[in-house]
Order: C-alpha cells, then structure tokens, then sequence
C-alpha cells in the first residue's frame, strides 16, 4: 500500500471506531477487515458503550472510486494433513465446505451483490453472479501449520499455492485451518487464541504488479464464533459466505464501506438479523443499498 493512500484510507474513518475493525498492513500489504465474534458485535453496537455502529445501521455504504471483483472464483486451500485423512472429523469437513463454495456463486445469497459497481472510464460495471469454484485447483497442504498462524504465514501459503499454480486476478485464495491452530493479527485472535476478537478475516498483498486477495478461515471452534445448533461445516460456510462477499465488493479497502463506521457490507449484518440455513448450508444477512437494510436473498 502506497503511504498516500494509506493516510487518505485513515483520514476517512471516524476517530476510534476503525481501529477495531481495520489494522493497516505494512508497505505492500492492504488492511485487514475482520468478522468480529458475536461479543464483540455485540458490544460494538451496543449505544451505551459510545459507539456508533448500531446508529449508522441505516446508512447505506458508499463506493470508494476504487475496484470489485466481477466475476470472482473461490480458491479454498486446506492447510493441515487431517483434511485429508478420510479417518478425521476435517476430512468431510472440508468436503462440505466445499460444496457450499460451489453453490454460492450463482445463488440468491449472492445475488445480493450484484447491485454494487465499479467505475471504469465513467462506465458503472456490476459484479456478476459466477461459478466461484471455476478458478484454479484447491489446495490440500498435508504440512503441519503452526499453533499460532500469524497474517504473515497466511500470506506465506498462499504465495506457497502460487509457487505451482497461475495467478488469478479475480481470485479470493482463502486459507482454511483445523481446530488445532488459530488465526492472529497484531493482539488480537481468532477461535482458539488467547485474546478472541473475531472470527475470520480478509486483506491483500501486493506480488509484483498483482494484487493478491485472501481470507483466513479459522476453525469455529468457540462460541463466539458458532451459531446454536449449527454443524462446524454451517459455521465456516458462514465464514466463507462473509468473508467473500466482502472481498469481491471491497479487495482493496477501495470498494464498498460505510465511510461513518469502517464496516463493511457483511459486517452490517453481521449476527443481527440471525444467521440462517438455506439447503443446509450457513449463510447470514447482507446489506442491500436498494433497500437500505439487511436482506438473505435477492
């Protein structure tokens, strides 16, 4: 990321309220957006703690001036040898996870996205509904990830992905874990870590000339991060369905946020109204701007 931009992407967000959904990433690196778990959803819209969030909830997002993904494709890479071991829970896990990958593309749920744009040359180009799963390969990577992932070995596997595989410019590399490990970011944890914050989270680094979009998925493993009833697989796709949605609409931190509150499309939604199944799989709400609040389907 460019110093410019980086203090003009600082500059927009009120005092104290971007600073729990955004870190800026060092030099080539774009900022982190994170799922808060629902305790901290929780008290991020809670009016008496001085926050804001709840009150902007009828404030529609705003376009940035920068890209979206338009036809996008989901590249699931499993990082740890269970997921392959037909013996373990992880193994059809995995497989579930990516079923839903393969429906969501082209379905209602995602459909609500296509109502935000990029602008190009003064011409408005509309994300489009798309086969996520015809991108390159997923990745099953037997290796043993670290107890602790850090962002930077997040980046480290999916740039390991790219050693063997061609680069996709409309592709979200999304990196998933099993319960033995957790996600990290500068203080604050995913499911499993010492200091919960959030649930799953998505950026972008710069490869030469590339932008490279990724998500970490974390295992559900906490309730912060579950939804009463639900499977571990229903958990993730809820993940998957979030964290996608958002980078298609905001890669960069560029796209489509609500410039009164630093949160996003999904996070609009997020855990209020109740997450919801449809064909057995994990969804939640999406922010409509045609409709100025929280819609499941268009």
């Amino acid at each position: 990321m460019k110093k410019a931009f980086a203090a003009l992407f600082l500059a927009s967000f009120a005092a104290g309220l971007a600073a729990q959904e955004l870190t800026v990433r060092p030099e080539g690196s774009g900022p982190i957006f994170k799922f808060p778990t629902r305790e901290v959803f929780a008290e991020r819209t809670n009016p008496s703690s001085g926050n804001m969030g709840i009150l902007a909830r009828g404030n529609n997002p705003t376009y940035q001036g920068g890209p979206v993904i338009l036809a996008a494709h989901v590249v699931l890479i499993f990082w740890g040898p269970t997921f392959q071991n037909p013996s373990s829970p992880d193994f059809a896990y995995a497989q579930a996870i990516q079923a839903f990958r393969n429906q969501y593309g082209t379905n209602s749920e995602y459909n609500v996205i296509t109502q935000y744009y990029q602008i190009v040359g003064g011409s408005h180009q509309l994300i489009q509904l798309s086969n996520l799963a015809a991108g390159s390969a997923d990745m099953f990577d037997t290796s043993t990830p670290p107890t602790n992932v850090s962002d930077a070995a997040v980046q480290g596997e999916v740039a390991k992905y790219l050693t063997t595989h061609t680069f996709d410019a409309s592709a979200v590399y999304e990196v998933v874990i099993p319960s033995t490990s957790y996600s990290s970011d500068q203080g604050s944890d995913s499911c499993g870590g010492p200091n919960l914050a959030y649930c799953a989270y998505h950026s972008s680094y710069s490869s030469g000339s590339s932008n490279v979009i990724y998500a970490i998925e974390p295992y559900p493993s906490c309730s912060g991060c579950q939804w009463p009833g639900w499977t571990a697989a229903q958990n993730e796709d809820h993940f998957v369905c979030h964290e996608t949605r958002e980078a298609v609409t905001d890669p960069l931190g560029t796209g489509w946020w609500n410039t009164r509150t630093g949160e996003e499309l999904d996070d609009q939604c997020a855990w209020s109204p109740n997450p919801f199944l449809s064909g057995g799989f994990g969804y939640q709400d999406e922010w409509s701007n045609a409709l100025s609040r929280c819609v499941q389907t268009r």
